[in-house]
């Protein structure tokens, strides 16, 4: 298709932080593909619901009619902050061609169990897509990660597809890092093709320090790295977090809030007990970095060079990540993923908008090597509207 459409990308995080929506100018696709960003805003969620969505995350305390409920009101949230974007910027809802909703993850369980003669692997995003569709009256891709575990994949990352797309370089080896709630790499060798592309989630992002700033100074997260930069390593709680299993799990790999959440929160607590906070805080952001660090040269280095670390997520904005990462990173220029022309803010909401229409396109957007599939597929499911 040779004429541009309109796109909105929606996503919502393991940092559960909000609702970042991305309005986008699309035109082709696959390497065809050209965008350009034409609005993103940032929506909070209504107070209580990151709360609801924690206690559903994990078994103990998961409710099924909770979960049902919040699958539907998160297609509402979608909806509404669709129709925000579109007004902010100017634009008929009418007017736009497509919606890429991530949804939000509730539990993903990327190992395969074998249940009734079965072969199962799993993973639930809330935010049904035809309530996107209906309310919204503009087809909706979303339930992107399915059909790749539906074919042995752990349907994760998906990311690097989008990063082999706009950041492949003939002359230089790229590491794309993102930092959101877990941290994930895309490694992209000097003139790779697809096939070529080393991606996996590395471990923890912000969510250990978000929730232990939490609780010590009642703030979402650690401004600027500020309370890390001015506490000190704490060395036997730090060479027990640098043991933790998934830190020496090989690729393909991906995790989330299952391994890095709540317990792992409590353990540290119980690990860390009369320690100073800002000590606490400074030795579990020094493993964010340093998890980065070890997968790098644990499981890839051989790989490629790497002459540049592009940084997005929140974690881009933490000055403590991006000066640890420099001082491990030896030759290699970390920047943040803004100076080369792309929002770090709406990054992963710009990604799935690309999805989204590669979706529309028949195009297959995972990466087998990158996610342990035994073959390419269509990413997502699409809705709909009654129009």
């Amino acid at each position: 298709m040779s004429q541009s459409r309109l796109v909105i990308g929606l996503m919502s995080g393991t940092s559960l932080d909000g609702i970042d929506a991305v309005l986008l100018r699309v035109k082709g696709s696959g390497l065809r593909t050209n965008f350009r960003q034409l609005m993103y805003v940032e929506l909070p969620f209504p107070e209580g619901v990151r709360a609801l969505v924690l206690r559903n995350s994990v078994p103990e305390t998961s409710r099924v009619d909770e979960i049902t409920r919040l699958n539907v009101l998160f297609g509402q949230l979608y909806a509404d902050a669709a129709t925000v974007l579109a007004k902010k910027a100017r634009v008929a809802l009418r007017e736009v061609s497509l919606i890429g909703s991530h949804g939000q993850t509730l539990h993903h369980l990327p190992h395969p169990v074998r249940m009734f003669g079965k072969t199962v692997r799993a993973t639930f995003q809330i935010g049904d897509p035809s309530v996107i569709a209906t309310l919204t009256g503009i087809p909706t891709v979303g339930n992107f990660r399915n059909a790749d575990m539906a074919v042995g994949g752990q349907g994760a990352p998906l990311v690097p597809y989008f990063d082999w797309l706009v950041f492949r370089s003939r002359s230089k080896g790229r590491l794309l890092l993102n930092i959101g709630g877990i941290g994930n790499i895309t490694l992209l060798p000097r003139g790779c093709t697809s096939a070529e592309v080393v991606a996996f989630d590395t471990g923890p992002g912000n969510m250990l320090v978000d929730a232990l700033m939490q609780r010590f100074y009642k703030r979402k997260y650690d401004a600027d790295g500020a309370v890390a930069a001015g506490g000190q390593v704490i060395p036997g709680l730090f060479r027990v977090l640098a043991r933790h299993p998934y830190l020496r799990r090989r690729p393909p790999k991906s995790t989330g809030r299952e391994e890095f959440g709540e317990e792992m929160v409590s353990r540290i607590l119980q690990l860390a007990k009369g320690k100073k906070h800002a000590d606490i805080i400074r030795t579990v952001s020094a493993l964010t970095p340093f998890a980065v660090h070890d997968a790098f040269h644990r499981f890839v280095a051989r790989s490629a060079r790497v002459d540049e670390l592009i940084v997005s997520g929140g974690g881009a904005r933490n000055r403590f990540f991006l000066e640890e990462l420099q001082r491990l990173f030896v030759g290699a220029v970390v920047k943040p993923v803004d100076d080369y022309g792309l929002s770090g803010d709406a990054k992963e909401a710009i990604c799935f908008a690309i999805l989204a229409n590669e979706t529309i396109h028949g195009n297959p957007a995972n990466l087998p090597r990158v996610t342990g599939a035994r073959t390419s597929v269509v990413l997502g499911v699409v809705s709909r509207p009654n129009r």
